[in-house]
C-alpha cells in the first residue's frame, strides 16, 4: 500500500510540474512575495531575475518560467501492485527549480 501511494504521489507530482507553469505565469493578482512563497511551498527553489531597485513590495511578477526537476530512480519499498518481483524502481524527485522575473522599477 505504501508503494502504491508513493507511485501515485510521484505521478501527481510529475503532472503538477507539467501543469503548473501555465497557471503560475499570470500570478493572478498575488504580490511578488506571495508568488515566490507559493512556489517555495510547492517545493521549488526559486531563482529571481529583478529589474529595478525598488523594494519587494513594489515588484510585479512579469514571468514564471523554466521549471526544472531532477529525479532519481530508487528501489520501491514494500509490495508493488501486481508484481511479486522486488526489483522495481520508481522515480523520486530530488530537487525542483523555477525562475521568476520581477519588475521593481
Amino acid at each position: 500500500m505504501r508503494t502504491a501511494m508513493t507511485i501515485t504521489a510521484a505521478a501527481v507530482a510529475a503532472f503538477g510540474v507539467l501543469a503548473a507553469p501555465a497557471g503560475l505565469a499570470s500570478a493572478d493578482g498575488k504580490t511578488a512575495q506571495q508568488t515566490i512563497s507559493d512556489l517555495q511551498s510547492q517545493g521549488y527553489t526559486v531563482t529571481i531575475d529583478k529589474i529595478g531597485s525598488g523594494p519587494m513590495s513594489a515588484c510585479v511578477v512579469t514571468s514564471v518560467r523554466n521549471p526544472q526537476q531532477v529525479t532519481q530512480w530508487v528501489p520501491a519499498v514494500g509490495p508493488v501492485l501486481g508484481n511479486s518481483n522486488r526489483n522495481v524502481l520508481v522515480q523520486q524527485v530530488q530537487s525542483q527549480t523555477i525562475s521568476v522575473s520581477l519588475n521593481c522599477s
